[in-house]
């Protein structure tokens, strides 16, 4: 299989099952609040709007998309119009699911090999575990993976790693803490590039020290892995810890200042009743959602599909 192959694929029943399962908090609290706001509505009316407003933003979808999802329900139905409960559950269903398709972009450079995936998030959001089950990921579906051990202001995050790849039966490439991590980089791609690799996976720093240091550095990587092979990295994944709710739109922001995002990971879905964040980021910085976790097996990394999420959501 390659990685178009790989990306094209559609979730199985047991890994719709799992996404019922680890949205299972985000569900219950949305789906009360839901009920208790379209329960005996009739009318989209000002009432209506007001309480669907309030409920939004409390389910951390964030005021702006808030905002945009109440004026595009306005647009498609008029002040009187009879609607049952129902009714009113697609509707918001669908202007939902019409925001996170918006964002999902072709995935370019894939014929690029090593395809080269820059991973980066501030520490404890799960960053060194999700290249650790993506690494899996990659790996069920037979191609071979390198990882990178970019993280060197911290041992843990260095060992970390190791003890992943050794779990997951793939390569890294490490220098030690303290070593310059755009060297760490380097090699890294330059081995994957040597060993045929598909895939090669860098981890780098999850300080959110001052914005122009994060971007000189991020910067760095990319020009010494672009030396090695055209256009790396093919991929820049932020992960976000879902249950930190609006404070990962302000991590959001701080590494989309810094460096190119082209994709999102959201990790740890299945504990917390946050997961309205998930629409929320993904509009307002139009930056796909690639991964999601929903627990915390080896198998529990998804690929994200807007569409399963919302159903999922609603069901």
């Amino acid at each position: 299989m390659g990685l178009l192959d790989f990306f094209k694929k559609k979730p199985t029943e047991e890994q719709k099952e799992k996404l019922d399962e680890g949205l299972q908090k985000t569900r219950s609290s949305f789906i009360t609040k839901i009920s208790k706001v379209v329960v005996g509505k009739s009318t989209v009316n000002d009432e209506f709007l007001d309480e669907l407003e309030e409920l939004l933003i409390s389910s951390d979808v964030g005021v702006n998309t808030t905002v945009k999802i109440i004026e595009r329900i306005e647009a498609r139905v008029s002040q009187d119009k009879y609607l049952g409960d129902k009714e009113l559950n697609e509707l918001l269903k669908e202007e939902i699911t019409d925001l996170l398709v918006a964002t999902e972009k072709p995935i370019k450079n894939l014929e690029t090999k090593p395809y080269v995936i820059m991973v980066v998030g501030v520490n404890g959001v799960g960053k060194t575990t999700t290249i650790g089950k993506l690494s899996h990921m990659f790996k069920q579906q037979g191609l071979k993976v390198v990882l990178g051990a970019a993280d060197t202001f911290r041992a843990a995050a260095v060992d970390q790693l190791k003890i992943w790849g050794e779990r997951v039966g793939v390569e890294v490439v490490a220098k030690g803490m303290n070593t310059d991590p755009a060297a760490v980089a380097f090699e890294a791609v330059k081995y994957g590039a040597q060993q045929n690799a598909d895939v090669v996976i860098i981890d780098t720093a999850g300080r959110l020290h001052n914005k122009v240091n994060l971007m000189n550095e991020l910067s760095k990587i990319k020009r010494v892995m672009d030396k090695q092979v055209p256009n790396a990295p093919q991929e820049v994944l932020l992960v976000l810890d879902a249950s930190t709710g609006q404070n990962a739109f302000e991590q959001a922001k701080q590494f989309t200042a810094a460096t190119e995002v082209t994709a999102l990971a959201l990790t740890k879905l299945d504990g917390t009743a946050k997961g309205g964040v998930v629409i929320g980021i993904s509009d307002q910085f139009s930056i796909p959602v690639k991964y999601i976790g929903v627990g915390e097996q080896m198998n529990d990394l998804q690929l994200f599909d807007g569409k399963n999420f919302v159903n999922s959501l609603f069901s």
